[in-house]
């Protein structure tokens, strides 16, 4: 392989020092307004996909009036292509925890969850006995901010932050209304913080470098690095921390098997990028932004194939609580069959793009607003696929 064209950082699981909890320990010597400035100014950006302002969110749950408060780690990595935040919490879970303490400093909460993904209970007692040295070191700091680990229940629909805070509180994980949102309305009612793992160990970067310093990494719009799962036709395949705000084509080149015909971007629920938008195409929030899935698809690959698969992941993986998304899934899935059987004309086709931006406006959370993407770029950018 030709000498890397992207930049490759090493700070989300680079050793920093021998005492473990260090940055935890200078950042509870900070006042709540000085740590909330640092993020702030450091631009981050929530890591699981929807990219809300970390410093922002922390700022609105610290105002929220009431006594009782809770952070939250969302761990549910469900998506599909998506294993960055199994590695982080394998690699370096006290980062995570130290994320999650300097958070319950800030908005005053007095207890922290992990909602660990069904799956990652292998992970469960390597994290137990990390979270037993947490809490002795927490102890001799003298704050008192303890973190439980919560198993998810297998549901997609659980990383959606409402319906986890219903699979918490003992209910059916499905996603409740907005507003009110999770920073004056959380679980058990009460307000909280919700982040991303990836999210949390970034804090605990910016507390130890400095705001500054995590600006030098990334965009105006994207700051920093970002936890890549680089997955599907590559010849090296895994985990990797790369500067955000690339362009796709230097991915492509970096990752490809050098007969890449099109990357989606974010998972499932992300974006599909063909050959000829390589160069144009910038990861990033001004670009195609992404909660660390890359899926790389060489000219072997049927789209129709890979589509066929997304829908059917969203069929099954959908609460059934609103419409648009219950029969929708069902209807997209039916739709691109009869057109690839003959059944349908293929302009039947725009006809389920129709529908898939209706989806959009119209479903209740996440999961039914995001099937546009993979089927729209899909479709669009694939369209000869789906009929021959």
């Amino acid at each position: 392989m030709s000498e890397s064209k992207l930049k490759r950082v090493d700070l989300i699981f680079g050793e920093y020092s021998s005492a473990k909890y260090k940055v935890l320990a200078d950042a509870l010597k900070r006042s709540n307004e000085e740590i909330l400035e640092d993020l702030m100014e450091s631009g981050l950006r929530g890591r699981g996909g929807a990219g809300f302002p970390t410093g922002m969110k922390w700022k609105l749950a610290a105002e929220a009036p009431g006594k009782e408060k809770y952070v939250i780690c969302n761990a549910d990595e469900g998506e599909p292509g998506t294993f960055k935040d199994r590695e982080i919490l394998s690699r370096v879970p006290r980062k995570v925890f130290s994320g999650m303490a300097i958070c319950g400093k800030v908005i005053g909460a007095q207890k922290g969850y992990v909602y660990l993904r069904g799956e990652y209970k292998f992970l469960l007692p390597e994290l137990t006995r990390e979270l037993e040295q947490y809490h002795d070191q927490i102890g001799k700091l003298g704050f008192d901010f303890p973190i439980e680990i919560k198993l998810g229940s297998g549901a997609y629909i659980c990383g959606e932050e409402s319906a986890l805070f219903e699979s918490m509180e003992g209910f059916r994980g499905e996603p409740r209304n907005k507003p009110p949102y999770p920073t004056t309305f959380g679980f058990m009612g009460k307000p909280t913080v919700i982040n991303n793992v990836e999210t949390f160990v970034n804090v605990v970067m910016i507390m130890r470098l400095g705001p500054i310093q995590f600006k030098l990494l990334g965009t105006s719009d994207s700051r920093g690095s970002k936890v890549f799962s680089v997955s599907g036709d590559t010849p090296i395949p895994g985990i990797y921390e790369l500067e955000l705000g690339m362009p796709l084509d230097r991915f492509v080149e970096e990752f490809g098997d050098g007969d890449t015909k099109a990357v989606q971007v974010g998972g499932a629920s992300g974006f599909c990028v063909p050959r000829k938008k390589f160069r144009e195409t910038v990861i990033g929030f001004e670009g195609v932004p992404t909660g660390g899935s890359m899926m790389l698809f060489n000219s072997s690959r049927s789209m129709y194939n890979v589509l066929h698969n997304y829908l059917n992941f969203f069929e099954e993986e959908s609460c059934g609580q609103c419409t648009p998304c219950r029969v929708g899934c069902q209807q997209l899935r039916k739709g691109i069959v009869a057109v690839k059987k003959g059944e349908k004309k293929a302009l039947y086709l725009d006809q389920l793009m129709k529908l898939a931006e209706s989806m959009k406006i119209t479903a209740k959370c996440g999961l039914g607003q995001s099937v546009a993407n993979s089927f729209s770029s899909i479709v669009y950018n694939f369209k000869e696929e789906m009929i021959y």
